[in-house]
């Protein structure tokens, strides 16, 4: 088969990651390679810079220049939250075929998948041969037949990493802390609290995902058994929690609440859910020292707390991408597949496989409502890596003189 000759474009959409420019660097210095990729452009901003064809031309950037970006967390040429409709794509499609680009390039979630799918549909219609690869990246790890989602790893290992960080603070001055952590469907991120458990009694003894029904009663009980238990209660809650019927807690709890472009409850940037769970615990269970904190945006592209499993892979399938659509001259998503202890494999999947619906975590992963299961610590651990030690004074009481029977 003859080689598909043309210029390229990457774009990015949705939310930043720790590594996401792993995986933009990765593409341009792979295409590198192949002559016939004649250049290679960045849309700035994503699709949304796309369509005003706001481009650069990675093509002169340096290696040197790139390989610094690599390490860069957030969107090297900026992101976008735009989701194209139909009309949206065609004016995609429409500006690829004027600079006579041949393969295209999208980095991003479920919403990115479905933008490909549209826009390699109008490609084909037009007898306009475009390769359209899917990149795939998210911190909440909800992309569907992957195994897991580039970005993931690392705002994992943050969040491990400030609940071990809260723990220590919560047993030097005890009282109830509720941390809220992204992930509106999937609790994969929440989960990964699990990790700042060392000893019996670390927290966070309560983890809430939103594959879990939520019931404030439930919750009330079961802070304060653990307050009882343990002189005090760290707790990790997903933004999205819902109840059994489907209603956001945020909104159920909360007596204004803000909303996004499109509708949806504004769970991300906003500290009601953390406020409303503090002030339930302070006003049923009278306990005076109860703090909150939402996490939002810090989870996402905190810099110095990478992964280097995430790190590698997010770099390899932006190569894998390149290599796929020059090679086969194919269309797809790039996919992770786990095999042995720990080793992956790259594949591609359709595109509409990936495009739009999301996935939650098993119910293997969750042990009742409020924890996780040792099956999910396995699954995540080699994503996160090494996580800091802490370590508590080992030394014998001194007999009291003054106050025996105390």
């Amino acid at each position: 088969m003859d080689k598909l000759t043309g210029k390229a474009i990457i774009a990015m959409g949705g939310g930043p990651t720790a590594v996401i420019n792993q995986s933009l660097v990765g593409a341009v210095l792979q295409a590198r390679q192949y002559p016939n990729i004649t250049q290679f452009y960045g849309a700035f901003r994503g699709v949304e810079g796309l369509v005003e064809e706001q481009l650069v031309n990675l093509t002169e950037a340096t290696g040197n220049n790139l390989e610094m970006v690599a390490m860069t967390p957030g969107a090297g040429i900026r992101s976008t939250r735009v989701k194209p409709n139909e009309e949206y794509c065609k004016r995609i499609f429409d500006v690829c075929k004027a600079h006579g680009v041949h393969y295209f390039f999208y980095v991003g979630g479920n919403d990115s998948a479905e933008t490909c799918r549209i826009v390699n549909k109008f490609a084909m219609e037009a007898g306009y041969e475009l390769r359209v690869v899917h990149i795939p990246k998210t911190i909440d790890n909800d992309l569907r037949v992957t195994d897991h989602c580039p970005g993931y790893g690392s705002a994992a290992k943050f969040v491990a990493q400030a609940f071990m960080g809260v723990n220590l603070d919560n047993r030097s001055l005890p009282g109830v802390y509720i941390g809220v952590v992204m992930g509106r469907h999937a609790g994969f991120l929440t989960a990964a609290s699990v990790f700042a458990r060392k000893y019996d009694d670390d927290g966070p003894h309560l983890i809430y995902v939103p594959e879990r029904s939520f019931d404030s009663e439930e919750f009330l009980g079961s802070v304060d058994a653990a307050y009882k238990k343990y002189g005090r209660v760290v707790v990790a809650v997903s933004e999205g929690i819902q109840d059994k019927n489907g209603n956001a807690i945020a909104a159920t709890l909360v007596k204004e609440v803000e909303r996004d472009s499109h509708g949806n409850v504004q769970l991300s940037g906003s500290t009601s859910l953390g406020d409303a769970l503090s002030d339930l615990v302070k006003d049923k269970l009278k306990i005076k020292r109860v703090r909150s904190d939402t996490f939002g945006y810090l989870q996402r592209s905190f810099l110095g707390c990478v992964s280097s499993v995430d790190a590698n892979e997010a770099r390899e399938v932006g190569e894998r991408a390149v290599q796929i659509a020059a090679w086969h001259r194919i269309d797809g998503s790039i996919t992770i597949e786990r095999v042995g202890d720990y080793s992956v494999r790259y594949n591609l999947t359709p595109l509409q496989d990936v495009a739009k619906e999301t996935k939650s975590m098993p119910d293997a992963f969750i042990d009742g409502v409020n924890n996780v299961t040792t099956a999910f610590k396995n699954y995540a651990r080699p994503l996160i890596g090494e996580l800091p030690i802490y370590e508590r004074i080992q030394a014998p009481p001194v007999a009291k003189i003054l106050n025996p029977a105390k």
